[in-house]
């Protein structure tokens, strides 16, 4: 959702600040603004609706001297995308700004007091009332500093917040406090700069030690002195320095046109990054060395660590439920089908969104797996909140070090695949996948559930997937031309069984969310069952339709959409000729085992939506309504 960044130093503050926006424009905005503290003293708010550039040209003559501020890409909650809701806000007396990334769910019963105490408001958002209640307490409570005022303020707060705060009688100061919704610190030796952002990549060029507050926390920034953090409560707390360390060139395009792309070709190498030193002696570098291709591979195996230190709970589960949302939970459903096969344990796949407000039936020897790529999505989080207290263990599985997410768990395991900042989720997907394929075989052959053979031979496919994958991107120029002829289509249908069922939704979702083309996705028995009645010579049908079990049946299925005229993209293994004779479009994937299938068929589609899209001159990387992490509900 919205991305803050804040700066206190000896630089200028503002070139950083639009720096840091620009690192954080992939988690979706509608507006974007700035506030500083000038060497004058005066507090300067520049604001645009639009693109961090359309702020840069409102700002471009202006006076932004000042070596502190803050700074806001705004995604509309409360109030419509315009120049007045977008943030910072400002307090009624001019002196204290905010920025904030949440939900302040008693906004309203708070306005009410604060109109009837004289205040008046210029903005629709529950945000300037949250400013406006910050100055109030500062004016009405007697001794009372910047700091104090914001925490007696959130005390009275019900929701979610990431907030940064200045004040222009407080000018060395910034104060910053979370609740549900992320927000780091990057410290400098003695504190000389210090970078606040919703997450790392604004702070990465500058420092890799990072402090991540947790819920209710309050953190008090000053240059070249200590961080002062401390509870709602006022009490002291140590905070803990993390070192984080992000490949810089994932946070760049290079050569490619859009993040998306780039995202889609890194895979081959970050899920080598994902498996090296879990699957010992994998015979592969980085490139795979091609002397290395033919080494036996009997002697691999899988090492997790949270395998190894939770194997009591594990091994006496009773079950697993997986929570997750939009993409993750397409990988959750693979997950699924993967440990029941090699674990014989029985899992359920719910959306997070509607397990924490369901009545489910949580033991504490049940396993809550929570899947985010953020590590901050808020039904997530929520819903392992509700776990942990019915004493479950909670395992989690993200790709961003030092989140949310990973900070609630008991254990997990990292994905490892970089910073994801195309908002359609690509590398995520597959390393999710990898990461559940590697801990279901841990896990069965902890449990004694999988044969020898079968580990080896899935381990040794594994090792060979990124070479796979390799070999499919090599088909981006024919997947390019294939698209061109889909960007006057209303809807797609995508049809999969078993393995590949999760991935024709999961390429449905792809093209929904970044071409804006109706799309569903359907295990392909289920066709007869209702989506049949749609299909003719305008409906596109994409089918999975890998040498894997039921493929004859998918088979069948095509017949039945020829009759009726449809139109057949497949996805096949190299060499089926029998489909390729049958269908309209085929493209094709190095065979595999069937469980792997969804990380070699994925690849085609993740490719058909960025194509279609970019032929409708779209936005990939920014598509419209979206959010990269959805810190609120």
């Amino acid at each position: 959702m919205c991305g803050i960044v804040g700066y206190i130093g000896m630089r200028n503050a503002c070139p950083i600040l639009l720096e840091g926006l620009h690192k954080l424009e992939y988690r979706g905005y509608d507006s974007a603004g700035v506030a500083l503290i000038t060497n004058t003293g005066n507090l300067r708010i520049y604001k645009a609706k639009g693109k961090v550039a359309d702020l840069e040209s409102v700002a471009a003559d202006k006076d932004c001297s000042g070596n502190i501020g803050i700074a806001h890409t705004r995604w509309a909650t409360h109030g419509v995308p315009s120049e007045a809701n977008s943030h910072p806000h400002v307090s009624q007396s001019g002196d204290i700004t905010l920025v904030h990334n949440g939900i302040i769910e008693n906004y309203a019963t708070l306005k009410e007091q604060l109109i009837e105490k004289g205040y008046t408001f210029k903005s629709e958002t529950d945000t300037e009332v949250l400013v406006q209640l910050i100055q109030y307490t500062k004016d009405s409570v007697q001794a009372c500093n910047l700091a104090m005022a914001v925490r007696l303020a959130l005390k009275k707060v019900i929701g979610a917040y990431a907030i940064v705060v200045i004040d222009r009688q407080e000018p060395e100061k910034l104060v910053c406090a979370r609740k549900s919704s992320p927000l780091a610190i990057g410290v400098t030796e003695e504190n000389k700069e210090l970078f606040i952002a919703s997450d790392a990549s604004p702070i990465a060029a500058y420092t890799k030690q990072i402090i991540y507050l947790n819920d209710d926390e309050i953190a008090v920034c000053e240059r070249d002195k200590d961080i002062q953090v401390f509870n709602l409560d006022n009490k002291r707390i140590s905070p803990e320095v993390k070192e984080v360390d992000i490949d810089l060139n994932m946070l760049s395009k290079d050569n490619f046109d859009h993040f998306m792309l780039k995202e889609i070709f890194d895979q081959p190498n970050v899920l080598r990054d994902c498996m090296r030193g879990r699957i010992i002696n994998a015979p592969y570098s980085r490139p795979w060395s091609p002397q290395q291709k033919g080494k036996n591979t009997d002697s691999l195996s899988v090492i997790l660590s949270a395998v190894t230190l939770h194997r009591r709970e594990l091994l006496r589960a009773r079950r697993i439920i997986i929570l997750s949302c939009g993409t993750s939970w397409h990988a959750g459903l693979i997950g699924k089908q993967l440990i029941e096969h090699f674990c014989k344990l029985p899992v359920e796949v719910a959306y997070a969104s509607e397990f924490r407000y369901s009545d489910s039936v949580i033991e504490p020897d049940d396993v809550v797996m929570a899947i985010s790529q953020s590590g901050e999505t808020a039904d997530t989080m929520a819903a392992m909140e509700m776990a942990k207290k019915r004493n479950a263990l909670v395992f989690g599985i993200v790709n961003a070090v030092g989140s949310g997410i990973s900070r609630i768990s008991d254990t997990g395991v990292y994905i490892h695949v970089g910073p994801e900042i195309g908002v359609a989720s690509t590398k995520a997907f597959t390393g999710q996948v990898t990461v559940l394929v590697m801990l279901a075989l841990a896990l069965g052959m902890a449990k004694g559930t999988v044969s020898q053979e079968e580990y080896n031979t899935v381990l040794h496919e594994l090792v060979m997937i990124p070479d796979k994958i390799q070999k499919v991107l090599e088909q981006n120029d024919k997947i390019k031309d294939i698209a061109k002829k889909y960007i006057h289509s209303k809807n797609f249908l995508y049809l999969g069984r078993g393995y590949n069922y999760p991935v024709a939704l999961e390429g449905a979702l792809k093209l929904k969310e970044i071409s804006y083309i109706h799309a569903e996705g359907y295990p392909a028995a289920e066709m007869k069952h209702g989506p049949i009645a749609l299909i003719d010579s305008e409906m596109p049908v994409v089918f999975l339709a890998t040498h894997h079990q039921l493929y004859q049946k998918i088979v069948s299925n095509m017949q039945e959409v020829i009759s009726r005229n449809g139109k057949i993209l497949a996805i096949v293994t190299e060499g089926d000729e029998q489909v390729k004779a049958m269908v309209d479009e085929t493209i094709e994937v190095p065979p595999t085992i069937a469980c792997l299938a969804p990380l070699l068929s994925v690849i085609p589609l993740q490719l058909l939506s960025y194509h279609v899209a970019v032929a409708k001159g779209l936005n990939v990387d920014q598509p419209r309504n979206l959010a990269k992490s959805v810190t609120v509900e």
